[in-house]
């Protein structure tokens, strides 16, 4: 629940045309939800801004199905990550309006859209291999109400790619610059632009790219400012920490 419509609610007890009674009713969940397996945080868009986001991975059908179906009922976005083919299978046919990106393997129902911050979030990936982690990236920036403008394949194997986009890259409020094998793009970037880099290694590579983690220290060991770095294929986390710099 956000806060103009806990506004609205007190406005409308005011007026008469709430009884207490129904506030309340409304209200009973804040500032949580209670279930068996989860405690779905109410309260969360209220404190910080943003609803609490669904971590598919490791839950079941039902308890998938049981969760949204109590979302559902709310008046916020929805957002759930990780999530397979099977488990949209399970809640789909909960609201017609439920979209699944199969790319980004995210969940999305878009309702209370907020009005879009001037500036937009550049997602930039070194490989085609990038695509999906820089996916979730962006959807989870547009969910939160941001442009999100892609520019995929630039990384500096072929560095002319690069400088063919760089307008719209530096145009951008937020880069957002997704990498794999060496993780080498945002230190480049860091060095082209005067906008705040989120850096995200990808597990993309051969067998000494451990998983993404050599990717990981190069961008954490990066001589460019100005770039700060996200755990391993966490595309997500880079597209909530890019909403807010672009709110501000």
């Amino acid at each position: 629940m956000r806060e103009e419509q806990i506004r609205q609610l007190l406005e409308r007890c005011t007026t008469g045309q709430c009884s207490v009674d129904d506030a309340m009713k409304e209200l009973k969940d804040l500032p949580y939800k209670a279930m068996d397996f989860a405690n779905i945080d109410n309260h969360r868009e209220l404190r910080v801004g943003y609803p609490e986001v669904v971590y598919c991975a490791g839950k079941t059908a039902d308890q998938l199905r049981t969760i949204f179906d109590y979302l559902i009922t709310r008046n916020s976005s929805i957002l759930a990550t990780r999530a397979t083919p099977e488990q949209f299978a399970a809640v789909n046919d909960l609201d017609p309006s439920l979209e699944y990106n199969s790319l980004a393997r995210t969940i999305v129902l878009r309702r209370n859209t907020r009005p879009a911050p001037e500036g937009y979030i550049a997602v930039v990936t070194a490989g085609t291999s990038d695509i999906p982690v820089a996916e979730e990236a962006a959807v989870t920036a547009e969910v939160f109400g941001n442009r999100a403008e892609r520019i995929f394949d630039v990384g500096v194997a072929g560095i002319h790619r690069l400088f063919s986009r760089i307008d719209l890259i530096r145009g951008a409020k937020v880069i957002i610059a997704v990498a794999g094998m060496e993780g080498a793009l945002p230190s480049v970037l860091g060095g082209l632009v005067d906008k705040p880099i989120i850096a995200v290694p990808t597990s993309v590579g051969y067998g000494a790219n451990f998983g993404g983690l050599s990717a990981l220290l190069t961008m954490l060991n990066s001589c460019a400012a100005g770039v700060s770095v996200v755990n391993i294929d966490n595309g997500f986390g880079a597209g909530y920490i890019a909403s807010m710099i672009n709110a501000i």
